[in-house]
């Protein structure tokens, strides 16, 4: 047994393009590697155990079309919104959207914005913004004896209490948050994991409310809504 794409990209990026083309099956047998961060491989005289901590981007349209309602006045609108879209983005499973932490909508760009030069930050810049982030939160992981973890993302139970230190107007922001948009005990942990990430890029020992309410912004986003 040879391990697959999930264990290739083991400490890289698996890059999934058009998310909802991928048979149900293959998106589905994602979620113990998600979680676990390995892949099992089971035989009927042969159980084989991969590692499998990748980060996952995946990309997809708003709908089967193209399109989508994007404002768009050409023919990449889709006509059958929002019964298109919905349908679409119905092709992946809850579960698999709650294991995802950032859900971005990226509006249509028209063609002729594409001779447009824009300002922005360098790869560089963004490299080096990163790696102070991964070194104050190594230097949290030292004083709180929580060496052998790597990132924020493989917190777990006591230690992600341990490493949070939230204030208790964000603790509240949460709480409010997890009642109002039904977040499943996953969704809850994850949101922690993306706030302590947001306060360590601003290099901030405690998660306040600002943190929260950008992580709370990152959760399953309906593309078809965002576009309309």
């Amino acid at each position: 047994m040879k391990p697959g794409e999930v264990s290739l990209a083991h400490r890289g990026v698996l890059f999934l393009d058009e998310l909802p083309e991928f048979q149900r099956p293959v998106l589905e047998a994602l979620r113990q590697p998600m979680e676990s961060g390995r892949v099992v491989v089971a035989r009927a005289n042969q159980h084989v155990a991969y590692p499998a901590r990748f980060q996952l981007i995946a990309a997809m349209n708003p709908c089967r079309c193209g399109g989508g309602d994007m404002g768009l006045a050409n023919a990449q609108s889709c006509t059958r919104a929002p019964r298109c879209a919905s349908e679409y983005q119905a092709r992946i499973s809850g579960p698999i959207y709650d294991r995802i932490d950032l859900h971005v909508a990226v509006p249509a760009v028209r063609p002729r914005d594409l001779a447009i030069e824009k300002p922005g930050e360098t790869s560089a810049v963004v490299a080096a913004r990163v790696l102070a982030a991964r070194l104050f939160q190594h230097q949290r992981m030292q004083n709180l004896g929580l060496g052998a973890i790597r990132s924020n993302v493989e917190l777990q139970g006591e230690a992600l209490d341990q490493a949070i230190a939230m204030t208790d107007p964000a603790q509240q922001m949460l709480y409010d948050a997890t009642d109002r948009m039904g977040l499943s005990a996953r969704g809850y942990h994850r949101v922690l994991r993306v706030a302590r990430t947001i306060a360590d890029m601003a290099q901030e020992d405690k998660v306040d409310r600002q943190a929260v309410a950008e992580a709370l912004s990152y959760r399953r986003l309906s593309v078809a809504a965002a576009a309309a």
